[in-house]
């Protein structure tokens, strides 16, 4: 039974992942902080799923902290998949040294324990926003992504580029997997088709920044788990491993037509405020996803309306 470390195991991405790779017969260790960044509720209500399955292990611990890090996680594992880090680019503005703190330096604390406990391999989370603004679009995996325009992209990238100096070194082997805009059930409260739902059910106007035809490439969490779960599988399964693979939908959707989408699957009634366009913003997001569809066998298959019925279904029942 292959052993995974999953770090920000009760947020919203890696309480799905953690949960369907129990489902698959994996033996999972969660690590998770409950950084306060929204509601410790509600990452505990995510865990709350899981959190007995007999072949489920968790540990709260903040990975900065490197020595209580080698003390709880000294054992060898088939696997890490490094999820944890502070999210938000308009939060990272306000805050970068939390931000360099909380993501490059906790990775490099993982990744030297790596080295220290034999484990070999990890799936890093990434994010699209080391594009920056790029206009050559689809986004494909060989385009320089050396001019990040916030904090927490700057952050994702410099990651990426300490897992290739480890594996340069020391041989470890490494998917930076850049994530595009995912949603679904347990979506942060901060991330927009939350934040619009809730404003619709509360009959509030919903903010547009812009003139709405800024455009986001969204993908279901499910599609997102699948991809990372078939990443493990392709570093368990090969050697000499390093990888930046795109998971996206490679459907950008204008922010006026998602808006209108969700008032559409929730049945409420609509009211726009247009409000200027935020700093560290980008035009959009849009993945080329060819290399993961040859490398991994990576296949999205929910559609954007599917998605937001899913979740809204889960935001009725909270």
């Amino acid at each position: 039974m292959s052993k995974i470390l999953v770090t920000g195991c009760a947020g919203f991405i890696g309480s799905h992942l953690s949960q369907t790779l129990l489902k698959k017969g994996y033996k999972v260790v969660g690590v998770d902080n409950f950084d306060p960044f929204y509601k410790r509720t509600m990452k505990e209500g995510n865990l709350s799923e899981f959190r007995h399955h007999p072949n489920f292990s968790f540990y709260e611990l903040d990975l900065c902290d490197e020595a209580r890090v080698k003390e709880k996680l000294s054992e060898k594992f088939d696997c890490i998949v490094h999820l944890a880090a502070k999210a938000g680019v308009r939060p990272s503005i306000e805050n970068p040294q939390a931000y360099i703190d909380n993501n490059i330096s906790a990775t490099r604390i993982l990744i030297d324990l790596m080295r220290e406990t034999g484990s070999r391999k990890m799936a890093f989370a990434s994010s699209s926003s080391v594009y920056g603004n790029m206009t050559d679009t689809p986004w494909s995996e060989t385009l320089d992504v050396s001019m990040p325009i916030s904090p927490y992209a700057f952050t994702k990238k410099s990651c990426e580029l300490l897992n290739h100096t480890y594996h340069h070194l020391y041989k470890l082997d490494f998917i930076n997997l850049r994530f595009f805009t995912v949603f679904g059930p347990r979506q942060r409260p901060d991330l927009a088709i939350n934040k619009f739902t809730r404003l619709l059910y509360e009959r509030k106007p919903i903010p547009m920044f812009g003139d709405g035809s800024t455009a986001r490439d969204y993908t279901f969490v499910d599609d997102t788990v699948s991809g990372i779960i078939k990443a493990i599988t392709y570093l368990q399964n090969n050697e000499n491993v390093f990888e930046n693979i795109n998971l996206g939908n490679h459907t950008p959707v204008k922010l006026i037509d998602l808006i209108h989408t969700i008032a559409e699957v929730s049945g409420q009634k609509l009211e726009i405020e247009r409000l200027p366009m935020q700093p560290g913003d980008v035009n959009i997001t849009y993945a080329n996803i060819n290399k993961a569809k040859q490398l991994l066998g990576y296949a999205p298959t929910t559609s954007l309306k599917e998605g937001l019925q899913a979740f809204i279904n889960w935001y009725l029942k909270q």
